[in-house]
């Protein structure tokens, strides 16, 4: 107490960090917690008693296609940006330091836009009047406009170019970690190309893919505005379904419900990118 006393600007630094913390992250989260264990009351959106029907109802089989659909365009959205990222954010290592300041700008320079503008600008792209397909009926490519809006390829792309930076960066930071002299000794131990990356590269950046995995796979499940400009009515997400429910079927404790089963899926890939981390470490450690 007298150190925090002694240093007012350290008191006040974590003062507003622990405040930040408490209000505006755990105090949410409980009242979320706390939605999904009340009953759905039409007149005031909650009501007693406590029960669990909102976590029963996750089970529903209408649900649960529309969880597995969401999953599976989520991991298929993952793996192209991990497929397109990692060789990226291994070329981006590998420049010179004046390049990777500029490739790195050109890379955060979308962020500076909102990603909703981004959006109805693919999806400009994208239509049967669109940019591409006059684009390809200018050349004689095609005979007759290509439907590529509204349909479950236009939402994977779109989750792609949102997302894709965020797969890059925390594999560009393991890459810039990653010590030459690993690779030297590998090579000079007899092993090829393919098993040093097999053996060295792909463990030592094993936490920068989950990092990359946690910051796309779950945002792809819950960006529910790409699905609405670029997908149509078939291929929703579960932010969409958190979105109806709250907006629109007013029915809060399934919504609340639907949203922790997120949060801790989030948690849950923490958990295994700070395992990985670890036991990177002690494996480093003799």
């Amino acid at each position: 107490m007298s150190s925090l006393r002694q240093q007012p600007f350290r008191a006040a630094v974590l003062t507003l960090v622990w405040g930040w913390l408490l209000f505006l992250v755990l105090a949410p989260n409980l009242l979320v917690v706390g939605a999904s264990t009340l009953t759905r009351d039409p007149a005031n959106f909650l009501s007693l008693p406590l029960n669990l029907d909102a976590y029963r109802q996750l089970f529903d089989p209408l649900y649960l296609d529309v969880f597995l659909h969401s999953l599976t365009m989520a991991a298929t959205t993952t793996v192209i940006c991990l497929l397109i990222g990692y060789p990226f954010a291994w070329a981006l290592s590998r420049v010179r330091k004046q390049r990777q300041m500029l490739l790195i700008f050109l890379l955060i320079v979308p962020f500076w836009t909102n990603s909703l503008v981004r959006t109805y600008a693919l999806k400009l792209l994208l239509a049967t009047n669109g940019l591409i397909n006059s684009a390809l009926l200018g050349l004689g490519w095609i005979d007759e406009p290509l439907r590529m809006l509204y349909t479950e390829g236009a939402v994977i792309v779109g989750l792609v170019y949102l997302l894709l930076p965020f797969m890059i960066l925390p594999l560009y930071s393991v890459f810039e970690d990653l010590r030459g002299e690993l690779l030297m000794a590998s090579h000079d131990l007899g092993a090829g190309r393919l098993p040093t990356f097999v053996h060295v590269v792909v463990p030592l950046t094993l936490p920068g893919v989950l990092a990359g995995v946690m910051l796309v796979l779950l945002p792809a499940m819950g960006l529910f505005f790409v699905p609405d400009i670029l997908g149509g009515s078939r291929n929703l997400l579960v932010g969409n379904v958190i979105k109806n429910q709250f907006l629109d079927a007013r029915n809060w404790p399934f919504g609340a419900a639907a949203s922790i089963v997120l949060t801790l899926t989030m948690a849950v890939l923490m958990l295994a990118h700070r395992l990985s981390k670890r036991h990177i470490g002690e494996e480093d450690s003799p």
